[in-house]
């Protein structure tokens, strides 16, 4: 999420910092910051730093005249995760003395617990974050145990810390020295002639650089003018292969793929990752919402809960409303925003109204929850953007961290709402001791296999890139999709993927539904696609498409590893790993992602920027 920069060199430390930082502004804009080691003019050494609220340009329009300047430095571009945006809350973080200085992309999960230890030894918090514990915790072990070792300190912190981080590291007394450490989270070293470089991502070294270190988990990289080491936090030498970068900057941006959304749909086992951090208790079957801010009396004395969507969205939505039923054992409604608002709703004080959206800006959503607000009903927002408008005007929010989303069409903000309203369902049936322990234990241990199940789908991208090119001409007219129960939200997200990107129809439907009117569609010209996974409803699904089959209909079905049964009935089939059926929704979307993505493709469309659409729906 998170952008991270920092140079050591021969150069001015800003102007390589605030290039880089462009590169990454799409990880996160809603603050930043720059901080360098200053000569001291005959005095000690000094940390000099400027930070700002908002996109880069404003940390631009800081630093001009500011007169920063040093050959070391670290810089950093939010997507705020812990505590509002704010110049307080965004980094680089410092430790008390103002000598030390860290940037973080990542989790600290149990910062709370230590921020309670450092604060009674006196430590000093500036800010809501995280990351200023590891500012903190590292002067700790630099006073004590390292006496005055850094990269020592960094790992003395680091060992105490849980959760997934990428940081970089500074400090006055060290000016040749720069630290770089990661678990979890990404962090690439750029190797010069004289000078060193880490960063977040590829894009942020291509100007200065070509060849590059990937870090790997649990590696810390010690910076210095005499060149680079690379040991794991234990002190064991590591050595990193090398590799040369030979993308041009368009495709940097894209990390090789071809377009933004080719990207964002790999990036989904990482997304899942993140979206799960910390949030699970595997030993009790609890989930844990530490962000979500609304009070467990509150939740128990919600009678019924509605959501509102639009788009994609609400096709999570949906899904929220099978899990919430099943499982939490409460009514549940799915409004599409646009119409909520208009249709003079009934919002009582124990409705909780749950409000989705990417941006946490959409124009329909935001007045929705408005409305609810106004006749006493609590908010909770489901929202990938902190600091957005149903971020600040809800009472709640559980927060997606996919990371900002360039291509149009969403991807893996959909699979993260997915999984937002997966741990929610849990907690939230835990609260109202609905769901045993035991019970929450399985489906716990049934989220944590997810990120691995979509990273076996995204391993057969060939496979369904190939069954694309078989569709290429016969969906140029129209297509159905087909689902029952968990998976008929999965049947319209397909639809409206298809549509999206392709600009050809497609309808979404219930499966059982077929035999009221859509089966007069059905003709081989117009292909039916079939989510059949196991499951409670698979031998209905079954017999759909053995009757669209009876009409001569083409069927392409995605249906589990392994199944037989379903490829005899079937033109084609694109398998999935078996799955937990009430989660299967985060694993099909991946085959119906990437099945509408190559379609697109071969037809020559621009996936990035469908005609017509916009990212963000801010205006009504």
């Amino acid at each position: 999420m998170c952008g991270i920069v920092g140079y050591l060199g021969t150069r001015n430390a800003v102007d390589v910092i605030m290039s880089g930082l462009h590169r990454l502004e799409y990880r996160g804009y809603d603050s930043a910051g720059i901080a360098v080691v200053a000569n001291g003019d005959g005095q000690p050494n000094r940390l000099d730093w400027v930070k700002s609220l908002g996109k880069l340009a404003e940390l631009d329009r800081k630093l001009d005249g500011a007169n920063l300047a040093g050959a070391l430095g670290i810089g950093h571009t939010r997507w705020a995760t812990h505590g509002t945006p704010s110049e307080a809350n965004s980094h680089p973080h410092f430790d008390t003395s103002g000598r030390i200085a860290v940037v973080h992309n990542g989790i600290i999960e149990n910062f709370q617990e230590l921020r309670e230890m450092l604060e009674t030894q006196g430590f000093l918090f500036r800010s809501q974050t995280d990351t200023e514990t590891l500012a903190h915790l590292i002067r700790m072990y630099y006073d004590g145990e390292a006496a005055g070792d850094l990269a020592e300190a960094v790992r003395g912190a680091l060992r105490l810390v849980q959760g997934a981080y990428a940081i970089g590291v500074v400090c006055a007394d060290h000016p040749d020295l720069l630290i770089a450490a990661r678990q979890g989270s990404p962090l690439v070293v750029g190797i010069g002639e004289d000078e060193t470089f880490i960063a977040s991502d590829v894009p942020a070294l291509l100007r200065f650089t070509r060849d590059v270190v990937y870090l790997e988990n649990g590696q810390i990289c010690c910076i210095s003018r005499d060149g680079r080491t690379f040991e794991t936090l234990d002190g064991q030498t590591a050595e990193p292969a090398v590799r040369h970068i030979d993308w041009d900057d368009a495709a940097a941006e894209k990390e090789g793929f071809p377009h933004f959304m080719l990207k964002e749909i790999h990036q989904q086992p990482d997304v899942l990752r993140n979206v799960l951090q910390g949030r699970l208790a595997p030993d009790t079957g609890d989930v844990v919402l530490a962000d979500l801010a609304l009070a467990p009396d509150q939740l128990k004395a919600c009678q019924n809960i509605v959501i509102v969507a639009c788009g994609t969205a609400w096709h999570a939505g949906l899904v929220g409303k099978y899990l919430l039923e099943r499982f939490a054992k409460i009514p549940v409604e799915v409004e599409v925003s646009s119409e909520y608002r208009y249709r003079e709703p009934l919002a009582r004080p124990n409705t909780l109204v749950i409000a989705v959206s990417q941006s946490g800006e959409t124009a329909d959503t935001l007045e929705a929850i408005r409305i609810a607000k106004q006749q006493g009903a609590q908010v909770m927002g489901v929202v990938n953007v902190v600091g957005s408008s149903i971020d600040r005007e809800s009472d709640g929010v559980l927060y997606t961290h996919a990371g900002p989303e360039i291509g149009v069409a969403s991807t893996k903000a959909y699979t993260s709402q997915l999984a937002a309203f997966a741990l929610f369902t849990i907690y939230l049936a835990r609260l109202r001791n609905v769901l045993s322990a035991d019970e929450g234990r399985e489906m716990v241990a049934h989220l944590r296999m997810l990120p691995d199940k979509i990273q076996q789908c995204l391993d057969q991208a060939g496979i369904i890139e190939q069954c694309s090119r078989n569709f290429k001409y016969i969906v140029a007219h129209s297509a159905l999709y087909l689902g029952r129960t968990f998976n008929y939200p999965s049947a319209l997200e397909g639809a409206l993927k298809l549509k999206e990107i392709s600009y050809i129809h497609a309808e979404g439907y219930a499966a059982g539904e077929m035999k009221h009117g859509p089966i007069a569609l059905v003709t081989d010209m117009v292909p039916a696609i079939c989510i059949a996974v196991k499951g409670d409803v698979y031998e209905k699904m079954i017999s759909n498409i053995q009757e669209i089959r009876a009409r001569q209909g083409v069927v392409l079905a995605i249906a589990t590893e392994g199944d037989i049964k379903v490829a005899q009935y079937s033109d084609h089939v694109i398998y999935v790993p078996e799955c937990f059926e009430p989660f299967s929704p985060i694993v099909v979307a991946i085959p119906i992602q990437l099945f509408a993505y190559y379609i697109a493709t071969n037809r020559g469309c621009d996936v990035d920027q469908p005609r017509n659409l916009a990212k963000s729906v801010t205006v009504e």
